[in-house]
């Protein structure tokens, strides 16, 4: 038999509902039931009242009207207008006559290589290609959009009143002459 001073009931024990639990005593046959039954603390007290509908859709639009119907400008602050540190010139730094001179000469030298860039044969005649690839490429682009603008229908190459058998020779001279087919 089980003494009540030495049974220890398990019935302070936190659940998150409740539950009924069946503890075998050490006794023989000895079951002990035990309901344990949590309450959930209560809700913290409101801290504001409730409002009505109107106060709810009144307060937002008397605000939204104020900021709308206000006529003062907006205004960076007390540092609008103000021109920054960038305007405020630095202090001179003392000039170094050997770093003077360094620079003075790749300076010139600089300018001579551009100069012999700009009258090498080969600048030129890369910019000569460039020159026929831009109008060949443009005249490409315009045969495109004209072959196109005839199987559509629409633009300047239109085939729009010929009979289908025209259209179809109208459209495949064009093509040919892009050297599509």
């Amino acid at each position: 038999m089980v003494s009540s001073a030495s049974f220890v009931s398990p019935c302070h024990t936190s659940f998150s509902s409740t539950s009924t639990a069946a503890i075998n005593g050490g006794g023989v046959g000895a079951r002990y039931t035990c309901n344990i039954v949590l309450h959930s603390p209560s809700p913290p007290p409101l801290v504001s009242k409730k409002r009505s509908w109107f106060d709810k859709s009144l307060l937002p639009l008397a605000a939204s009207m104020t900021l709308l119907l206000s006529s003062y400008p907006a205004h960076a602050g007390i540092l609008s207008g103000f021109p920054g540190i960038e305007s405020i010139p630095g202090p001179e730094l003392p000039k170094i006559d050997s770093l003077a001179r360094f620079n003075e000469e790749n300076q010139k030298r600089y300018a001579e290589n551009d100069a012999r860039f700009k009258e090498s044969p080969l600048l030129k005649e890369l910019l000569e290609r460039s020159k026929l690839n831009k109008e060949k490429n443009r005249q490409a682009i315009q045969d495109k959009y004209c072959i196109r603008g005839a199987e559509w229908g629409v633009g300047d190459c239109s085939a729009e009143g010929m009979t289908p058998q025209e259209r179809d020779e109208f459209i495949m001279a064009l093509k040919k002459k892009a050297g599509i087919e």
